[in-house]
């Protein structure tokens, strides 16, 4: 069996939280609506006079204007407190707990960015998105190109040049074209406010039958195209029906609880870097009730294409986002390891535990479960905004 989801202070913080500025969201069932909050010692405290939201916070203040008003915040509760009482299921409805740090932001994500999974993007396309083809395909596509792609750059001569060998060999793909081309794969997760906080649970469709989750860094990226913060995400795969036609990815990215982030996003800053963000590393574990457990280390630095070359492509002239965005960059972890019969590979059960764990950031913890047994998503960008009226949040 596996551990029920629990959650301390210590999963949402970074290994130095006296130096981490830390800012996220929390239900306040008093407010009945959401705060902006930030992490002070072992307070969470509101910031919601200030900064209304978060996309507001990122478009308009600088680090140490947002750590001059974090001093004199007024509490909202321990940071233990809130932690303990955000695992969906298990929540008393009275008291506050953690929410996704997003709001009013596109939630956007990148494909096919790290060598190590790229192939098995290409392997679930020839499979058609049936696991009992996918050891075939993979042989297919290793006896042409190796075991994987390691050290070739995007939209470098040498890429274009193992483009022409594996179009000659009837063996290009849709996803080789992004993961090696000039052009990054960009597309829209699911709609603001969508995405789900640590301890709530994630869904994966109920027809899918072949699932995995995404461990990934997001950026967090402003207005301007500017990356302010990162923060950890689960952008949850549904490979075959993604495999059986890329016409399908919306119906394959986007359902409820679709996707989770958090616990909070750390603010870049003179104390944590953009070169710090790029050093990133995270363990994944995921641990079934059928006593499965694997596990996976994910290092940033691996990245095929850099992340402000990504902010760039998603934000910028032609990609306006005046409430910013936040990207997810991609994965390392497309696991293979037979979860089943011989040959089955891995794919998710209802009570899944994923956890996805940096020293830098924190650690994000979601219970997989068909999405129509995930708390329905309710409360959207208009109800946010009748919250804020409400209370009086809006001006200024």
């Amino acid at each position: 069996m596996s551990p029920a989801p629990r959650l301390t202070a210590r999963d949402c913080l970074p290994r130095d939280p006296a130096d981490a500025l830390l800012v996220g969201r929390a239900w306040l069932p008093a407010e009945d609506g959401p705060a902006v909050v930030a992490v002070r010692g072992d307070e969470v405290v509101d910031l919601t006079r200030r900064w209304p939201t978060t996309s507001r916070l990122l478009n308009e203040a600088t680090s140490a204007e947002v750590r001059a008003v974090v001093k004199a915040a007024p509490a909202v509760g321990t940071l233990e407190a809130l932690a303990g009482n955000s695992v969906e299921g298990a929540r008393d409805a009275g008291r506050p707990w953690l929410l996704a740090p997003a709001d009013l932001q596109a939630v956007k994500a990148s494909g096919v960015t790290f060598v190590a999974s790229l192939l098995e993007r290409v392997i679930e396309e020839r499979a058609r998105g049936n696991p009992a083809l996918a050891e075939g395909a993979r042989r297919e596509i290793q006896a042409v190109v190796g075991p994987d792609l390691r050290g070739v750059k995007p939209g470098s001569p040498e890429a274009a040049r193992v483009k022409e060998i594996l179009v000659a060999k009837g063996m290009w793909s849709q996803y080789l074209e992004v993961g090696i081309g000039p052009d990054a794969e960009l597309f829209t997760k699911c709609p603001p406010m969508a995405a789900v906080g640590t301890g709530a649970r994630v869904g994966v469709h109920p027809a899918s039958v072949w699932s995995n989750p995404e461990p990934e860094l997001v950026l967090v990226i402003n207005r301007d195209g500017a990356i302010r913060a990162v923060t950890l995400g689960n952008d949850v795969n549904l490979r075959d029906v993604e495999g059986r036609s890329a016409l399908l990815l919306g119906r394959a990215k986007d359902n409820n609880a679709s996707c989770s982030m958090g616990p909070f996003f750390r603010l870049l800053d003179e104390r944590f870097t953009l070169d710090a963000a790029r050093r990133v590393g995270f363990e994944t574990v995921v641990e079934g009730r059928d006593g499965f457990r694997i596990s996976h280390q994910t290092r940033v630095a691996e990245i095929s294409r850099d992340l402000t070359e990504l902010a760039g492509q998603a934000c910028g002239e032609y990609h306006r986002y005046p409430d910013g965005l936040v990207l997810f960059i991609g994965t390392m972890f497309a696991p293979t390891a037979d979860r089943g019969a011989p040959g089955s590979g891995f794919t998710h059960k209802s009570g899944d535990l994923v956890s996805i764990a940096s020293p830098e950031i924190g650690r994000l913890v979601n219970e997989v479960v068909p999405c129509d047994e995930a708390e329905p998503w309710t409360f959207g960008t208009g109800a946010l905004m009748a919250s804020l009226a409400r209370r009086g949040r809006l001006g200024g």
